[in-house]
């Protein structure tokens, strides 16, 4: 069985990138082929979450892949029909706004376009303080735009944060199994009292 071409973009939603690649490194390496494709802000940022070092550090633990980092690294994957999916995680209010409006002036956009161009499944998972506000009306264009995909998400701090939602990265894998079959994961806004009362441990 051939592997899944598997994409991987990271946007700088810092506070979240170490679960992001805790996940990735769950991915099985006999099931998935992994190419990070790095967004220039998180390239260019050390933070108090995680340094530029420490993030390519753990990529070189989970795949042998060079991470794409530039807008004329990321354009052959449409050309070359490099990925068979392509995961945006964590995927920034900004970057949420550049897809659903067809902004294309980073390496993780244009990886995107450029995978959109082949007919192949998109997966956002959003991490954004604006979901909820600015940004609610792009995810909208999103969810009724073909081949585009979310990872289930919550709103994570509904008292002191009313607007902001993080995705359950831990359906990453469960997100982009359903994608390649072109069905779309649900339900798609989740309860963390639902997923708690479930068994899940791994809630945002």
């Amino acid at each position: 069985m051939d592997k899944i071409r598997l994409g991987f973009a990271l946007t700088g939603s810092f506070c979240t990138l170490e679960r992001v690649l805790d996940i990735l490194s769950e991915l099985c390496p006999e099931k998935y082929d992994i190419y990070p494709i790095l967004s220039e802000n998180t390239m260019s940022c050390d933070t108090r979450f995680m340094t530029r070092q420490e993030i390519l550090d753990r990529l070189a633990l989970i795949t042998p892949n060079t991470p794409i980092r530039s807008i004329k690294e990321a354009e052959p994957i449409g050309p070359r029909k490099l990925l068979d999916a392509l995961v945006v995680a964590p995927c920034t209010g900004n970057t949420l706004a550049k897809l659903a409006n067809g902004i294309t002036d980073s390496s993780v956009t244009m990886a995107a376009k450029a995978h959109l161009r082949n007919e192949r499944p998109l997966i956002i998972a959003p991490s954004s303080n604006d979901a909820l506000s600015a940004n609610l009306k792009n995810i909208g264009l999103l969810m009724n735009t073909k081949n585009v995909y979310f990872v289930p998400f919550s709103q994570d701090d509904p008292t002191s944060k009313h607007r902001s939602v993080i995705s359950h990265f831990e359906l990453i894998e469960e997100t982009v199994e359903e994608a390649l079959n072109g069905l779309q994961k649900q339900p798609i806004i989740l309860c963390k009292k639902r997923l708690a009362a479930a068994g899940n441990s791994r809630l945002s």
